[in-house]
C-alpha cells in the first residue's frame, strides 16, 4: 500500500471526527494539526472491515481529551480505546431506553393520574399530545442534526425531554399535564433519531449490525420492564415518579454524551426550510389525529375527521413541491431515489402497524379471555419480545460477520404474516402455551426486521443525510403504529359490540340480556369476575372474535412486507472508507 493511499484511508476512517467539511459534498480537508502530527497512518488505514475499532479509533482518542495532532496520532499509532466507544454506545442506549420506557411506564399510571387530577374526558390527550409532537418533530430533529452537528442537537433533545418529564411530574391539572407531555414528546422525537444517527456517524454499516441488535434488546427490555416499573412506582412512590424516574437516567445520559462524545461542530448550511417543516408538521399531525380520533372521539364521516383528512392530504401533497425548490429541504427527496431506502421505509411502516397493534391487543386477549392479571402485562409479552430480541441480536452479529443481509428481510416478511395468521386462530379454548408459541413466531419475524431496516436505510444514503435517513425510517414506523392501533381498534370494537348485541338478542329480555348489550368492548379480568356466567362467557367469545378480526387485518397488511423484501438489492455494506 502506498503512503498516499494509506493516508487517504486513515482520513476516511475518521470522517466526522477529525475531518472538516470541504467545499463540496463528500470531500474533506484534513486539519492542519492532524497533518503536522507526523502520525503513521498505516495501521488505521489497514484495519480490516470486520473489526469494530477501525471506524471509531479517532472517537476513542478524542474521547480521552485529545484533539488535533493528538487525535490523529491516537488513531494512527494504534491508540485504540474501545472502552470509550462502549461508553458512547452506553449513553446512546440510555437515551433510547428513555424514549421507549416512558410510554410503557405512564400507561400503567394513567388510572391513578385520572383519579387524582380528574379530567377523564381528556385522558386520550395525555397520550395523543406526546405522540403528535414526537411524530411531528422526528424529521426536523434529523435534519437539524445534519445541518448543525449531532452532538449539540442530541443534547438539546435530552434536555427538552427532561424538562417535559419534570414539569409533567409536577402538573396540578389535566390541562397542565397534557401541555407538559407535548413538551416531553418534542424532546422524545430527537432521542431515537439522534442515537441512531450518531451511531451511523461513528460506526460504518459493515460493523453496525451487532450494535443495532443491542438497541433492539434495549427496546425489548423497555417493553417488558416498563409496565412492571410503572406499577411499582405508582403503588409505592406515587404516579409522579412515573415521570421523575426519567431525571436520573437522563442526567446520566446527558453527562456521558457531554463528556465522552466528541464530534466537530458543523457550520450552518443554508437556511432552515420553515415552509417545508410547517407543511410536514401539519400533514403528520392531521394524519395522526385522524387515526387517533376516527371511530372513537368522532365518527369517520364527521366534519372534524373529514376536515383533518383533507388537511393531511393537502399538506403532504404540497410538501414535495416545496422540497424540490429549497436549498436545504427538511426532508431531501433524493433519499427516496434509492430503491432500498424506499422499500425499507414501506417495510418500517408495516412493521410499526403490526408491532404496535399486536402489543395493544395481545394483552387484552390474555386478560379478557385467558384470565391473566393486568399487573403482569409486561410479562405477558415475553413470548413475543424474547424471540424478537434474540433474533435481532443474532441477525445483527451475522450481518456484521458476513456482510450479507438480503435474506433476513425475506425471512422476517414470511414469518410475520404466518405468526399473525396463527394468532387469528385463537379462541376461548386456546391455552397460554399455544398462544405463546404463536406469539414467538411473530416475535422472531419482527426480530429479523427491527434494526435491519434502519441499517439498510443508513447504508443507502450519503453520510450527510444520515440524520434524515434515521428520522424518516423512525417516522414511517411511528405513523404505521398510529394507523395500526387506530384501524385495528376500530375493527376490534365493532366486532365485540356486534357479537354482544347478537348474544343479547339471542337471550331476549331474560338472563342478563340488557347487561350483555351494555357491556363495553374492554374489561379487565377483575371486572369480568363480577359478571354473571352467561355475560362473561358471551364477552369472552366476543373478544376472541374481535381478536380474530384484528389479526386477520394485520395478516393482510403484513404480506406487503414479504413482497417488498424480495425487491431489496444486496448492496454491499459500506466500511469506514466507503462510508466517506
Amino acid at each position: 500500500m502506498s503512503a498516499s493511499s494509506a493516508t487517504n484511508g486513515a482520513e476516511s476512517e475518521t470522517e466526522g471526527l477529525r475531518v472538516k467539511e470541504g467545499p463540496s459534498p463528500g470531500q474533506g480537508i484534513p486539519e492542519a494539526a492532524g497533518d503536522a502530527s507526523g502520525a503513521a497512518p498505516g495501521p488505521a488505514a489497514e484495519d480490516a472491515p470486520g473489526t469494530e475499532t477501525a471506524p471509531v479509533a479517532a472517537a476513542a482518542s478524542d474521547a480521552e481529551g485529545a484533539g488535533g495532532a493528538g487525535s490523529a496520532s491516537g488513531a494512527g499509532a494504534g491508540g485504540r480505546k474501545p472502552r470509550s466507544v462502549r461508553l458512547v454506545l452506553l449513553s446512546l442506549m440510555i437515551a433510547v431506553l428513555l424514549a421507549m420506557l416512558d410510554n410503557m411506564i405512564v400507561g400503567t399510571a394513567m388510572p391513578t393520574i385520572v383519579g387524582e387530577l380528574g379530567g377523564l374526558e381528556h385522558l386520550s390527550w395525555v397520550v395523543t399530545a406526546y405522540t403528535l409532537t414526537t411524530a411531528a418533530s422526528t424529521p426536523i430533529w434529523g435534519k437539524l442534526g445534519d445541518m448543525f452537528g449531532r452532538k449539540g442537537v442530541f443534547l438539546t433533545s435530552i434536555v427538552l425531554f427532561l424538562i417535559g418529564s419534570m414539569t409533567s411530574g409536577a402538573a396540578q391539572t389535566m390541562g397542565q399535564l397534557i401541555g407538559f407531555r407535548a413538551v416531553q414528546g418534542l424532546g422524545a422525537g430527537g432521542l431515537m433519531v439522534g442515537a441512531m444517527a450518531i451511531m451511523g456517524d461513528l460506526i460504518p454499516p459493515r460493523e453496525r449490525g451487532k450494535y443495532m441488535g443491542l438497541m433492539a434488546g434495549v427496546m425489548s427490555l423497555a417493553m417488558i420492564g416498563g409496565p412492571l416499573v410503572g406499577g411499582t412506582l405508582t403503588d409505592h412512590l406515587g404516579w409522579r415518579w412515573a415521570f421523575y424516574i426519567n431525571l436520573p437516567l437522563g442526567a446520566v445520559a446527558l453527562a456521558m454524551v457531554g463528556t465522552v462524545l466528541h464530534l466537530p461542530k458543523k457550520p450552518a448550511k443554508g437556511r432552515i426550510d420553515y415552509l417545508g417543516a410547517g407543511l410536514l408538521t401539519a400533514g403528520i399531525t392531521s394524519a395522526v389525529l385522524v387515526t387517533s380520533w376516527g371511530g372513537t372521539e368522532y365518527d369517520w364521516d364527521s366534519a372534524t375527521i373529514v376536515g383533518l383528512a383533507l388537511l393531511a392530504v393537502a399538506a403532504l401533497a404540497a410538501f414535495p413541491f416545496v422540497e424540490r425548490r429549497v436549498a436545504e429541504p427538511i426532508l431531501p427527496l433524493r433519499v427516496f431515489h434509492s430503491r432500498n431506502f424506499s422499500l425499507v421505509a414501506l417495510i418500517g411502516f408495516v412493521l410499526g402497524f403490526v408491532m404496535f397493534g399486536s402489543m395493544t391487543f395481545l394483552p387484552l386477549f390474555q386478560q379478557s379471555v385467558q384470565g391473566a392479571s393486568a399487573t403482569n402485562s409486561g410479562l405477558l409479552l415475553l413470548p413475543v419480545l424474547l424471540p424478537m430480541m434474540v433474533v435481532s441480536v443474532v441477525t445483527g452479529r451475522a450481518t456484521t460477520r458476513t456482510g450479507k443481509y438480503r435474506m433476513y428481510p425475506i425471512m422476517g416478511g414470511a414469518l410475520i404474516p404466518v405468526g399473525l395468521f396463527l394468532l387469528a386462530q385463537m379462541d376461548v379454548g386456546t391455552s397460554r402455551l399455544t398462544s405463546g408459541l404463536y406469539m414467538a413466531v411473530l416475535g422472531a419475524g419482527m426480530g429479523f426486521l427491527m434494526q435491519l431496516t434502519m441499517l439498510i436505510a443508513q447504508n443507502s444514503v450519503e453520510l450527510k443525510d444520515m440524520g434524515v435517513a434515521s428520522s424518516t425510517t423512525t417516522l414511517f414506523r411511528t405513523i404505521g403504529g398510529s394507523f395500526g392501533v387506530a384501524l385495528m381498534g376500530t375493527v376490534f370494537a365493532q366486532r365485540v359490540e356486534d357479537s354482544m348485541r347478537e348474544s343479547a338478542a339471542a337471550s331476549g329480555g331474560a338472563g342478563g340480556g340488557k347487561q350483555l348489550a351494555d357491556t363495553g368492548p374492554q374489561l379487565d379480568a377483575a371486572s369480568l369476575e363480577k359478571l354473571p356466567a352467561q355475560v362473561r362467557e358471551a364477552y369472552e367469545h366476543a373478544v376472541a372474535g374481535g381478536t380474530h378480526g384484528v389479526f386477520l387485518l394485520a395478516t393482510g397488511v403484513a404480506l406487503l412486507t414479504f413482497v417488498a423484501a424480495w425487491f431489496i438489492k444486496e448492496v454491499p455494506l459500506k466500511d469506514a472508507e466507503a462510508q466517506k
